[in-house]
């Protein structure tokens, strides 16, 4: 009982490692892993962080992110290194870890954020691809064994330059929070309740604990309008379109109207055996 606790607590951890990361400041450099454990390279060791004893790896593969009238699938994977205390809590890392983070590309594009078909015809579609980042948004709270709470905004870049580089959904002042869970929601309507997943364990012969083919899910939460979102066309003086971005992707969107869902792999393992 005790032993499936801390796998659960080790899931909630790593959901918020995902996001905490950003506030994190890493160590100056890392040892080299023992052999087969090389994969958890961005974990710390004792000298670089006292506190962390056990090494972690998640990788989400999987998953969307809809919020107003915009889907965004997860397609390119979110990797975490880096390392917890005996409670699975205080995520840290050295240099090579933390989150190596993707973009992931906006269905649509541009035209589909702004509604201004018009640009199609100066720059063509290639140039107007749109993709979303996820960032944090201030520090991840209520760490519990199947749950975690963390605040995010989502940074839209395109390869033109066209929404400049300061476009956002979501703020530091005024955050996404979700609260992703493994069990079931309760948002209000008309979202329906959901259920996310909790992963398969296995062993191997290395002492890794390997979780895998896990789901989070959170669609009980609000959405703000865009922030930072301009018009910059052939170097002109940028224009902003923050009320355009929300008329068009139907922004603000209020609780019970979103929804997050994250598949996701977990390995931990002692850091002893990482680092003899």
């Amino acid at each position: 009982m005790i032993q499936s606790k801390l796998f659960r607590g080790a899931l909630a951890a790593v959901g918020a490692a995902m996001l905490a990361l950003a506030l994190l400041v890493p160590a100056a450099s890392a040892a080299e892993p023992a052999e087969g454990y090389e994969q958890f390279a961005g974990c710390p060791t004792k000298a670089e962080s006292e506190e962390s004893n056990e090494c972690i790896r998640s990788e989400v593969y999987g998953g969307h992110l809809n919020m107003g009238n915009k889907e965004v699938p997860i397609t390119e994977p979110l990797e975490i290194v880096g390392g917890v205390n005996g409670k699975f809590e205080n995520f840290t890392f050295n240099s090579e870890g933390g989150l190596h983070a993707n973009p992931q590309k906006v269905p649509g594009g541009v035209i589909g954020l702004t509604g201004l078909t018009w640009l199609l015809e100066l720059f063509g579609s290639e140039a107007l691809t749109l993709y979303a980042t996820a960032e944090l948004a201030g520090v991840p709270t209520e760490f519990h064994f199947s749950t975690v709470t963390f605040p995010l905004k989502f940074h839209l870049t395109n390869p033109a330059g066209l929404l400049g580089n300061t476009c956002y959904i979501g703020s530091n002042s005024e955050p996404i929070t979700l609260k992703l869970t493994t069990g079931t929601t309760e948002p209000p309507p008309p979202n329906e309740p959901i259920t996310g997943k909790e992963p398969k364990l296995s062993f191997d012969a290395l002492g890794i604990v390997h979780e895998n083919e896990g789901i989070y899910v959170d669609n009980a939460f609000a959405a703000p309008g865009a922030n930072g979102c301009k018009l910059v066309l052939f170097g002109f003086i940028p224009i902003s379109i923050n009320g355009l971005v929300d008329e068009t992707s139907e922004l603000p969107s209020p609780a019970g109207t979103n929804e997050a869902v994250q598949e996701f792999n977990l390995e931990f393992v002692a850091r002893s055996k990482v680092y003899p």
